[in-house]
């Protein structure tokens, strides 16, 4: 990444200026001075002979709730509490563009590359980097932070020379190395931020919940345990990691383990939320996907500002795919890049309604009784974000592909064996990845990115398995168990001889 350019910084709730512009059709003199906020900024000037002229201010910084790519004027503050639209569909978070659009992309690529890493806060973080784009009017007092995202785009040479035909531009982005363990962070710092401002507000909320199959339940405990709001999490019972099942525990959520599956779970926080002053956290709520849209616009930053030819996300309730076409549109129509990458959607075999949708040509969608999958958390039959999918996929030439559970576990074992260490869900890209390549799809020299949702650390269970070779129906081949050998030199001897003869 290019070196940040210089800045100033300021303590803990001060907004930093950005860096000057230039206003057109305006004569000034000497100086200018601008503290552009998400309020209206003060402009002054100073000209030769001291006097100051007035100048009109800036477009203040701003988003809304709109009804998910429908016209209508139909529209709600950030500050009301609401999921879905008059007519049941989904909303969406617009941001006020004309406002945006006052600064080029220079100014914004200089902007976000200069809060990358700094401890300002809320700045350094990831998500909080793009504030102006993702919660503009929150006040920084209000904002819960655990320095989420600016995870490691891992450039994965070995994988791609020797498993991937050669390919070297192929790339993985590590969501998972964040602070709960997957990218569920990046939207749940925004949502409990959220939340937090409206109960200073003294809007009527008890607490947060969510359904969950694992990672959403992880990241929104432990952001309500820093506030210090109670959270509620419904989870499908024996279809999660203990990893993941112990998070929400440790972090002092009430969990409530349920008898059904996801779509289960989701069905029931949907009602409950509708009658008690709970707060809903799952992506039917969109301000989740304002933070995970920053994931996308961190991969461009990492690549000095150009473009990747294909991300490839896993999607089980497919917020997550519509989060990066969103960031990455957003790039694209504030200047910063001039294209959008093609997008990849993969699904378990045992999940796959976006697959078989997809496959229909976009026809009837329909949702399925989703089976258990090594890939849990993506383990969802009827998704929520269903239409925001589909959106994002046909407006970016986008594709689906599937994976079964043998080709999951065998590529995330040979991801693991290039230095590695991923969850499943990564599992499932690598091999739409691998299909895509096989049928020249995605060709040798194409920049390829590859996100990994979670960390592997909280599947160790399932990598025990497959390396015993304990899974029923999965042969394990590239399974690395360890070798039992008596406690003599002899015998250690004759071992590693025989094995440095079979890796030389």
């Amino acid at each position: 990444m290019a070196s940040a350019p210089a800045t100033t910084f300021f303590p803990k709730h001060r907004h930093p200026p950005p860096p000057c512009r230039h206003f057109h059709n305006l004569r000034l003199s000497k100086s200018t001075t601008i503290s552009c906020t998400s309020s209206p900024p003060i402009i002054t000037t100073t000209t030769s002979g001291n006097n100051r002229q007035s100048i009109p201010s800036l477009l203040p910084f701003s988003a809304k709730y709109v009804s998910f790519n429908a016209v209508t004027d139909e529209c709600y503050s950030l500050d009301d509490i609401i999921y879905r639209s008059r007519s049941g569909g989904l909303l969406d978070v617009q941001h006020d563009m004309e406002a945006l659009k006052q600064f080029d992309g220079k100014y914004w690529r200089k902007l976000f590359d200069s809060r990358v890493g700094r401890t300002t806060w809320p700045y350094g973080s990831g998500v909080w980097s793009k504030k102006e784009w993702v919660l503009p009017e929150i006040d920084n007092d209000d904002i819960i932070s655990a320095f989420e995202g600016n995870s490691n785009l891992f450039w994965a040479e070995r994988y791609g020379k020797h498993h991937l035909g050669g390919m070297n531009d192929i790339w993985v982005k590590h969501c998972g190395i964040s602070h709960t363990g997957s990218f569920k962070d990046l939207g749940m710092t925004v949502l409990v931020s959220q939340v937090n401002r409206l109960r200073k507000m003294n809007k009527p909320l008890v607490g947060v919940g969510c359904a969950s199959t694992g990672d959403t339940s992880a990241a929104l405990s432990a952001y309500c345990a820093a506030a210090g709001i109670p959270s509620i999490v419904f989870l499908p019972a024996n279809k999660i990691s203990m990893a993941q099942l112990v998070q929400p525990i440790a972090n002092g959520a009430f969990v409530l383990s349920m008898d059904t599956d996801f779509d289960g779970c989701m069905k029931l926080i949907r009602e409950i939320t509708s009658e008690l002053p709970i707060y809903l956290a799952n992506s039917l709520n969109s301000l989740r996907l304002e933070g995970q849209k920053t994931a996308a616009i961190e991969i461009l930053q990492q690549f000095d500002w150009e473009v990747p030819d294909w991300v490839i996300i896993p999607g089980g309730n497919l917020g997550n795919i519509y989060a990066f076409y969103k960031g990455f549109k957003m790039c694209q129509e504030l200047g910063l890049v001039d294209r959008i990458p093609r997008l990849v959607c993969a699904q378990a075999a045992n999940a796959n309604p976006l697959y078989l949708h997809y496959k229909s040509g976009w026809k009837n969608f329909s949702p399925v009784k989703a089976t258990t999958t090594f890939a849990s958390a993506i383990q969802i039959g009827d998704p929520v974000s269903i239409d925001r999918a589909v959106y994002a996929l046909t407006n970016s030439d986008g594709i689906v592909e599937e994976a079964t559970e043998e080709e999951l576990m065998d590529a995330m074992a040979v991801a693991d064996s290039t230095g590695m260490f991923v969850c499943p869900h990564t599992g499932v890209a690598l091999v739409a990845l691998m299909k895509l390549r096989e049928r020249g799809v995605i060709g040798k020299n194409d920049r390829t990115v590859v996100v990994s949702t979670a960390h592997g650390l909280k599947f160790t269970q399932a990598k025990i398995d497959y390396h015993s070779k304990s899974i029923k129906d999965i042969a394990s081949k590239f399974a690395n168990p360890p070798v039992e050998v008596a406690a003599d030199y002899e015998a250690v001897m004759d071992v590693l001889k025989k094995h440095l003869k079979k890796v030389s």
